[in-house]
């Protein structure tokens, strides 16, 4: 299957015209290419529609009894409907298409026209948006930790009986809708672990969007995550989708929730319920088609319990919990995540992978890895480019010390003081590198007194 056969068969689309000929034509024309095919008379049946369902894409024409295509077409932008939309005229001049590709119109065509005409116009169009969506998801993503082979991703790797669980969970819950809400400390693998129900499940086609909730503003999060329109706020020069609309059909993976504003999580818990979005400055809410897995590092129900976070909204994540054991309690994993990351780092820097000893494994898996996976993947990345074997004990400033005989606490604390020493200080940085919240890491200064 060719690319433009691809996004046709994953695209929904709505031809929104008072000819019934047409109407008939287009959906026999699309019906066997498309994922989905629906058809309204008037502007005003195609409103009911998409006030139910979302679609990729409408047809709409331009001149039909009742309201004209072009006018209901300033209301949809105006009300935040963010889809593709081609509008078809037998009738038009220069200034018609000029003001309705102004209105947001993705393209226009002429009646009458062929089947591969229109065809090639909708794949374009697709094809745009979809490029449009991928550079916007690959920017956010520049930074999350890679999958491979469309499978589970490989830092789900080990032979634990801990890990099997986990394995075990993500097999039975990737094939349904449910709200997976996975906890566990910083590093452990949470969200390669949204990452492998999301590429396992039904909606594997469709985009996986992460959402670090403690990284955006507090004034700018409802916006990243429902959009809005031109002028909703100072800045707003023109309108945008948020996150939802972007992880379409797919997966919203919600990272450190309990971040979220409280006002923004009583928004949350009533899109979870409705599956509908209103974009900051809209009057209207749209219909989302979105699968969400949350994930914190923090015990929920106690957040609940002091206000921190709504009780209503832990119960509605909480649906099914998969719970990410830290590294130290699965040791016997240590060897084969180490052995996978000498492999990917020296293929990424062009060197010959390093061996590790007996020896080397012992001192790796008797570490107590306060980090978890992050690490010892960072570890491992800064032994190759140093040109030496991988020590545990160097991972945190306590060479000179064993870190079997340190308190938890204690190595945390020198690892993280080396890390912000080692990046001059920036928290920003510091805690990117950590794999830990900037309040997080705020918190633990704070009780340093650093």
């Amino acid at each position: 299957m060719g690319r433009d056969s691809e996004l046709l068969a994953s695209a929904s689309i709505l031809v929104v015209d008072d000819e019934a000929g047409m109407r008939n034509f287009m959906c026999r024309l699309l019906a066997p290419r498309c994922k989905r095919v629906a058809e309204a008379e008037s502007a005003e049946a195609a409103a009911r529609l998409l006030e139910a369902e979302p679609f990729d894409m409408l047809l709409l024409d331009n001149i039909m009894e009742g309201r004209h295509g072009l006018l209901w077409l300033q209301d949809l932008r105006a009300s935040g409907y963010f889809g593709e939309v081609i509008l078809i005229s037998a009738f038009a001049d220069l200034d018609t298409v000029i003001q309705a590709m102004r209105e947001g119109a993705a393209d226009f065509i002429l009646k009458p026209f062929r089947a591969n005409q229109i065809l090639n116009a909708i794949t374009r169009c697709l094809d745009r948006a979809h490029l449009r969506r991928e550079n916007f998801l690959l920017k956010r993503q520049l930074h999350s930790l890679p999958a491979r082979d469309g499978g589970v991703p490989d830092l789900l790797v080990g032979q634990s009986p801990a890990l099997a669980v986990v394995r075990d969970m993500v097999e039975r819950l990737a094939p349904l809708p449910t709200t997976v809400l996975l906890t566990g400390e910083s590093g452990t693998g949470k969200e390669v672990t949204a990452r492998a129900l999301h590429q396992r499940s039904p909606r594997a086609d469709k985009p996986f969007v992460p959402v670090n909730c403690a990284a955006i503003p507090a004034e700018m999060i409802e916006s990243e995550l429902f959009g809005h329109l031109k002028g909703a706020f100072t800045g707003a020069a023109s309108s945008r989708e948020g996150l939802f609309f972007y992880a379409q059909g797919g997966t919203l993976f919600l990272d450190e929730v309990a971040e979220l504003p409280l006002p923004l999580q009583a928004k949350l818990l009533r899109v979870l319920e409705d599956k509908r979005v209103r974009p900051v400055g809209s009057e209207r809410e749209l219909p989302v088609d979105v699968r969400i897995i949350a994930a914190t590092n923090v015990d929920l129900e106690q957040a609940a319990a002091s206000g921190q976070m709504r009780r209503d909204l832990f119960y509605r994540l909480n649906v099914v919990n998969i719970h990410l054991p830290p590294l130290r309690e699965r040791p016997e994993d240590v060897a084969p995540l180490a052995r996978q990351f000498i492999a990917e780092i020296s293929h990424q820097f062009g060197v010959p992978p390093m061996d590790l000893d007996p020896a080397r494994i012992a001192e790796l898996e008797g570490y107590e890895w306060p980090g978890n996976i992050r690490e010892l993947r960072n570890l491992i990345e800064r032994t190759i480019i140093l040109g030496d074997r991988p020590r545990a004990s160097t991972s945190a400033p306590v060479a000179s010390a064993d870190p079997a005989s340190q308190t938890l606490e204690a190595v945390e604390r020198a690892h993280m003081l080396n890390v912000l020493e080692s990046v001059g200080g920036n928290r920003a940085e510091a805690a990117r590198r950590l794999g830990v919240s900037r309040k997080t890491l705020d918190r633990k200064c704070a009780a340093w007194n650093v």
